[in-house]
Protein backbone atom coordinates (compact mmCIF):
# COMPACT_ATOMS: atom_id res chain seq x y z
CA UNK A 1 0.00 0.00 0.00
CA UNK A 2 1.30 3.36 -1.19
CA UNK A 3 0.88 5.97 1.93
CA UNK A 4 1.72 9.35 1.46
CA UNK A 5 2.13 12.36 4.28
CA UNK A 6 0.28 15.67 3.85
CA UNK A 7 0.15 18.62 6.14
CA UNK A 8 -3.52 18.65 8.27
CA UNK A 9 -4.80 21.20 10.66
CA UNK A 10 -5.58 20.91 14.16
CA UNK A 11 -8.91 20.58 13.63
CA UNK A 12 -9.36 18.03 11.41
CA UNK A 13 -6.92 16.22 13.13
CA UNK A 14 -8.97 16.57 16.27
CA UNK A 15 -11.72 15.41 14.19
CA UNK A 16 -10.21 12.27 13.15
CA UNK A 17 -9.29 11.40 16.74
CA UNK A 18 -12.69 12.01 17.96
CA UNK A 19 -14.18 9.36 15.68
CA UNK A 20 -11.18 6.79 15.65
CA UNK A 21 -8.78 6.66 18.97
CA UNK A 22 -9.84 4.11 21.64
CA UNK A 23 -9.06 5.97 24.70
CA UNK A 24 -7.63 9.81 24.35
CA UNK A 25 -9.56 12.91 23.65
CA UNK A 26 -8.80 15.96 20.74
CA UNK A 27 -5.65 17.99 22.26
CA UNK A 28 -6.12 21.59 23.44
CA UNK A 29 -3.52 22.62 21.25
CA UNK A 30 0.02 21.24 19.32
CA UNK A 31 2.86 22.72 17.57
CA UNK A 32 2.03 20.65 14.17
CA UNK A 33 0.08 18.01 12.45
CA UNK A 34 0.62 15.84 10.18
CA UNK A 35 -1.83 13.25 8.32
CA UNK A 36 -0.68 10.02 6.12
CA UNK A 37 -3.07 9.17 3.02
CA UNK A 38 -4.05 6.07 1.52
CA UNK A 39 -5.62 5.57 -2.16
CA UNK A 40 -9.41 5.07 -0.09
CA UNK A 41 -8.12 9.01 1.90
CA UNK A 42 -7.08 9.99 5.18
CA UNK A 43 -6.12 6.66 7.23
CA UNK A 44 -4.35 8.75 10.18
CA UNK A 45 -3.31 12.02 11.96
CA UNK A 46 -0.35 12.82 14.10
CA UNK A 47 0.04 15.46 16.69
CA UNK A 48 2.93 16.79 18.36
CA UNK A 49 2.92 19.92 20.74
CA UNK A 50 4.66 20.69 24.09
CA UNK A 51 5.65 18.58 26.50
CA UNK A 52 2.76 18.02 28.97
CA UNK A 53 4.99 17.51 31.69
CA UNK A 54 6.21 20.79 33.45
CA UNK A 55 10.10 18.98 33.67
CA UNK A 56 10.31 18.32 29.73
CA UNK A 57 9.07 21.44 28.58
CA UNK A 58 12.87 23.30 28.49
CA UNK A 59 12.43 24.30 24.53
CA UNK A 60 13.93 21.87 23.16
CA UNK A 61 12.16 18.73 23.60
CA UNK A 62 8.57 17.93 21.33
CA UNK A 63 6.01 15.64 22.57
CA UNK A 64 3.79 13.43 20.20
CA UNK A 65 0.48 13.94 21.77
CA UNK A 66 -1.75 11.81 19.48
CA UNK A 67 -1.05 9.14 16.76
CA UNK A 68 -4.61 7.95 15.59
CA UNK A 69 -4.99 5.76 12.46
CA UNK A 70 -8.23 3.50 11.35
CA UNK A 71 -5.82 0.13 11.24
CA UNK A 72 -3.92 1.16 7.81
CA UNK A 73 -1.12 -0.92 8.10
CA UNK A 74 2.41 0.87 8.89
CA UNK A 75 0.46 4.34 9.06
CA UNK A 76 1.58 4.48 12.77
CA UNK A 77 5.30 3.95 12.28
CA UNK A 78 4.93 6.16 9.22
CA UNK A 79 3.24 8.91 11.41
CA UNK A 80 6.09 8.78 14.27
CA UNK A 81 8.97 9.01 11.91
CA UNK A 82 7.24 11.77 10.22
CA UNK A 83 7.07 13.86 13.56
CA UNK A 84 10.28 12.92 14.36
CA UNK A 85 12.01 14.32 10.94
CA UNK A 86 9.40 17.76 11.21
CA UNK A 87 10.61 18.30 14.82
CA UNK A 88 13.97 17.38 14.29
CA UNK A 89 13.92 19.84 11.20
CA UNK A 90 12.45 22.40 13.53
CA UNK A 91 15.84 22.47 15.71
CA UNK A 92 13.89 20.22 18.65
CA UNK A 93 16.42 17.57 19.78
CA UNK A 94 14.09 14.81 21.77
CA UNK A 95 10.62 13.56 21.05
CA UNK A 96 8.81 12.17 23.47
CA UNK A 97 5.67 10.17 23.41
CA UNK A 98 3.39 8.08 25.93
CA UNK A 99 1.82 4.39 25.35
CA UNK A 100 -0.74 2.75 27.91
CA UNK A 101 1.27 0.32 29.82
CA UNK A 102 -0.70 -2.96 27.93
CA UNK A 103 0.19 -1.26 24.70
CA UNK A 104 3.44 -3.04 22.76
CA UNK A 105 4.85 -0.12 21.23
CA UNK A 106 5.93 -2.02 18.18
CA UNK A 107 5.48 1.49 16.41
CA UNK A 108 7.53 2.93 18.23
CA UNK A 109 10.27 0.51 18.22
CA UNK A 110 10.08 0.68 14.39
CA UNK A 111 10.36 4.18 14.38
CA UNK A 112 13.31 4.67 16.60
CA UNK A 113 11.81 5.34 20.06
CA UNK A 114 13.24 3.83 23.39
CA UNK A 115 11.09 2.97 26.48
CA UNK A 116 12.98 5.22 29.29
CA UNK A 117 10.08 5.11 32.39
CA UNK A 118 7.00 3.48 33.89
CA UNK A 119 4.76 6.97 34.80
CA UNK A 120 1.95 5.93 37.39
CA UNK A 121 -1.17 7.51 36.36
CA UNK A 122 -2.44 10.32 38.54
CA UNK A 123 -5.19 13.09 39.16
CA UNK A 124 -3.70 16.00 38.11
CA UNK A 125 -5.28 18.45 40.43
CA UNK A 126 -3.50 19.41 43.94
CA UNK A 127 -4.71 21.83 46.59
CA UNK A 128 -2.55 24.20 45.10
CA UNK A 129 -3.81 24.13 41.69
CA UNK A 130 -7.02 22.60 41.30
CA UNK A 131 -8.45 20.64 38.15
CA UNK A 132 -11.24 18.99 36.53
CA UNK A 133 -11.00 15.45 37.28
CA UNK A 134 -10.20 12.90 34.24
CA UNK A 135 -10.61 9.26 33.49
CA UNK A 136 -7.90 7.50 34.63
CA UNK A 137 -6.78 4.25 32.26
CA UNK A 138 -3.87 3.17 34.25
CA UNK A 139 0.01 3.27 34.24
CA UNK A 140 1.56 4.60 31.12
CA UNK A 141 5.24 3.90 29.58
CA UNK A 142 7.26 7.28 28.47
CA UNK A 143 9.35 6.78 25.15
CA UNK A 144 12.02 8.80 23.42
CA UNK A 145 14.13 9.41 20.56
CA UNK A 146 17.01 11.61 20.15
CA UNK A 147 16.39 13.86 16.77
Amino acid sequence: MNLRLRPIGLDEANAFVARHHRHSKPTQGHKFSVGVMSSSGLCGVGIAGRPIARQLDDGFTIEILRVCTDGTRNACTKLYAACCRAAGGMGYIVAVTYTLATESGSSLRASGFREVAAVKDEQWSRESRPRLERDLVGGRIRWERLL
